[in-house]
């Protein structure tokens, strides 16, 4: 059953995709409500595969990177749902819905066996630990896609094509007032990521630092995070720079996310 719960939201996240792209060329009030819609109907048959791969296996399922990656995927639609119901930013989706298909195509392509979570997983810091992390990487997501807008409506602005899909982004104001928003919910959150995760370290391998991959990477993620807060408190770099280093941040978790497993074993490898 989970299977078919995962295999339904994947389709109906593709054909959000597809709207999505579509209101980007030809936008109006009806597509943009078949994508909520679509969109909305995806993320519960979604939810409904997270809770009963739970119940399969007893623990928040995220113990694998196919589990891993659809639980990123679901936490950037939740953010995405509350951004449309909150700010009604126009396009959003056509930024957003892309990579979350992109999490969810990728997330179908590995092994999906569910097995029993190692010694070591088994703690309440798993839930603690990686909710923090997935959550706070989603704002990072959200930034990386208003990021691309930002530079997308910034050129409209420049090459003074001020006509059709310049009349439907928000400004640039907007945009970048959101930007600073979600990188500020997302910072504080992936901080408590870490340091959870110290915690939890200290309690599993009584050391709370070990140097490994994944811990490394996540340090220069978050570095690089701060360095956006900083310099725009500061310095003021708001606009291009702060959407650029924004698409900066977002490569980092991706690396941190699947270059670590892929090309470099360590203790967090999946």
């Amino acid at each position: 059953m989970e299977i078919i719960l995962f295999e339904l939201a994947l389709t109906f996240y593709f054909a959000a995709t597809i709207v999505c792209v579509l209101e980007l060329f030809k936008g109006a009030a009806a597509t943009s409500r078949i994508m909520h819609w679509i969109v909305i109907a995806g993320f519960i048959l979604h939810t409904a595969n997270i809770i009963a791969r739970y119940v399969i296996s007893g623990h928040i399922p995220i113990a694998n990177l196919h589990e891993a990656s659809s639980f990123f995927a679901w936490c950037i639609v939740l953010l995405f749902l509350f951004l449309e119901y909150r700010y009604k930013v126009g396009l959003l989706g056509s930024f957003i819905m892309p990579i979350v298909f992109a999490l969810m195509l990728i997330s179908s392509m590995l092994p999906r066996k569910t097995e029993p979570l190692s010694p070591v997983l088994q703690s309440n810091w798993l839930g603690i630990h990686t909710v923090l992390a997935f959550i706070g990487d989603a704002a990072f997501a959200m930034a990386f896609g208003v990021g691309i807008m930002y530079l997308v409506q910034e050129h409209y602005l420049k090459s003074k094509h001020l006509g059709g899909l310049f009349n439907r982004l928000p400004s640039l104001q907007i945009l970048d007032e959101i930007n600073y928003k979600l990188i500020s919910l997302g910072f504080p959150l992936f901080t408590l990521a870490i340091i959870t995760g110290a915690l939890w370290a200290e309690n599993a391998w009584g050391s709370y630092w070990r140097w490994d991959p994944k811990e490394v990477w996540s340090l220069i993620t978050w570095l690089i995070y701060a360095l956006i807060l900083h310099v725009r408190i500061t310095v003021g770099w708001r606009g291009k720079r702060a959407a650029i280093l924004s698409i900066i941040g977002f490569c980092a978790v991706l690396f941190t996310f699947f270059g670590v497993n892929f090309l470099l074993k360590g203790l967090h490898s999946f």
